[in-house]
């Protein structure tokens, strides 16, 4: 096996996280429902009318999150993201919707939203301009932040698009944190702030995650295993000054969960779930639920899965060792336990086996002196009681993960 992480490494990554916004929101990662990867900027509803980004898709999502089991799942946020608005904003300088396109407004939406048990997330910018060319919040967090919060929003993503400088960025995004606190309502806040940061200087995410509920580090997700496999390897080469910080109220964001598209096999549908899983991910699936297959509708609400995501020692995973095209990872949960993965990262050939003593996981206090043994992915079995001097052989497909939890008896 190559080189395992330090031992004063792990200590550091399980050792208390650095305090979070304080909004009451977060404790675990969020999960829901977000249009971009799916359904980008479609704003032709007379073309288009089942892929447009309107009303009509978002209640139409909200009432299959309802009634098709996504909700009880755990899956709570409907995100609408870029592309929602008006090109201008009102008379009194307020964001509005696109009225051809949402015409009973957000905060009916809202409402439709809410009476389904489910929550509303919306999308802005710190910029003067959205991504996409819509009206950003520049100059305008107070009054942004205070319309979100009457239509009965509870979840911001904010970009960080056309924010002019690496200041004005900064204090865009403390601005709007600070203004979202101040309506009284719990809104989740979604940063990018960290990945437009990164170009130029090291971000501070101790500051980051004073301001935001979770942020992303890298490059938006595509429905492609080089996507997946370049946003798990990134985020293990970057894991000891990332992984520390998350926990309770504030999360290393990876992207959303493509998982029912068109890009990815099942082996590889598999390992996103896992690996977001390990690595406390918010959940947010990008697809058509509408039109899923069952097997992705079976693994996105994997029920063993979403506990380990969900854990609420808010503790996220990292990689213990990379061997060859093997890569090793685990999670302390809470009650002692861990989750363990085995990525297998070659792309031909057949599945196969990896070994590893058990004493090599949770810096030998995983499985000692003994532990039981389930696999949770690709599918549920138990593999019974093993000791702490016991070796387990797993074996794994191609580009697929072997999910594990090892609980300490």
């Amino acid at each position: 096996m190559a080189a395992a992480v330090p031992g004063l490494l792990r200590v550091l990554l399980l050792a208390a996280a650095a305090a979070a916004l304080d909004n009451g929101v977060a404790r675990t990662p969020p999960m829901g429902w977000l249009h971009w990867e799916r359904f980008l900027c479609a704003t032709d509803c007379s073309a288009q009318p089942h892929r447009c980004v309107s009303e009509q898709l978002f209640t139409e999502m909200a009432d299959v999150m309802a009634t098709e089991g996504w909700r009880d799942a755990g899956y709570q946020y409907l995100c609408i993201d870029d592309c929602w608005a008006a090109p201008t904003r009102d008379e009194r300088g307020r964001l509005q919707a696109d009225p051809r396109r949402f015409p009973g407004g957000i905060r009916q939406l809202a409402d439709y939203v809410h009476a389904r048990g489910l929550k509303l997330g919306i999308y802005s910018d710190v910029g003067n301009q959205t991504c996409a060319g819509f009206p950003g919040s520049y100059a305008h967090y107070e009054l942004d932040a205070q319309t979100f919060a009457s239509w009965g929003v509870d979840l911001l993503k904010f970009d960080g698009c056309n924010s002019g400088s690496l200041e004005l960025l900064a204090e865009g995004y403390r601005r709007m944190s600070l203004a979202l606190n101040k309506t009284g309502r719990p809104i989740v806040y979604s940063c990018e702030w960290p990945f437009y940061l990164r170009p130029m200087q090291q971000p501070n995410y101790t500051e980051i995650k004073q301001y935001c509920n979770h942020w992303r580090n890298f490059f938006d997700v595509y429905d492609s295993w080089n996507s997946i496999k370049s946003i798990v390897e990134w985020t293990a080469l970057h894991q000891d000054s990332i992984v520390k910080i998350a926990g309770p109220g504030g999360w290393n964001d990876p992207d959303m969960l493509v998982i029912g598209n068109f890009g990815l096999s099942w082996d590889q549908a598999v390992t996103q779930m896992a690996m977001w899983a390990i690595m406390a991910a918010p959940l947010f699936m990008s697809n058509d639920l509408r039109r899923i297959s069952p097997e992705a509708k079976w693994l996105l609400q994997n029920k063993e899965v979403i506990a380990i995501n969900q854990d609420p020692l808010g503790k996220q995973g990292y990689r213990i060792t990379k061997d060859k095209n093997f890569e090793l990872w685990e999670r302390p949960l809470s009650g002692g336990a861990y989750a363990v993965a085995v990525l297998y990262q070659q792309e031909i050939g057949g599945p196969q086996n990896f070994s590893f003593s058990l004493a090599f996981l949770g810096n030998g206090l995983a499985c000692n002196p003994a532990c039981s043994v389930r696999q949770v992915l690709p599918s549920s079995r138990d593999w019974g009681v093993h000791s702490w001097v016991s070796s387990l052989s797993v074996e794994v497909n191609p580009t697929g993960t072997v999910l594990l939890r090892v609980g300490a008896l």
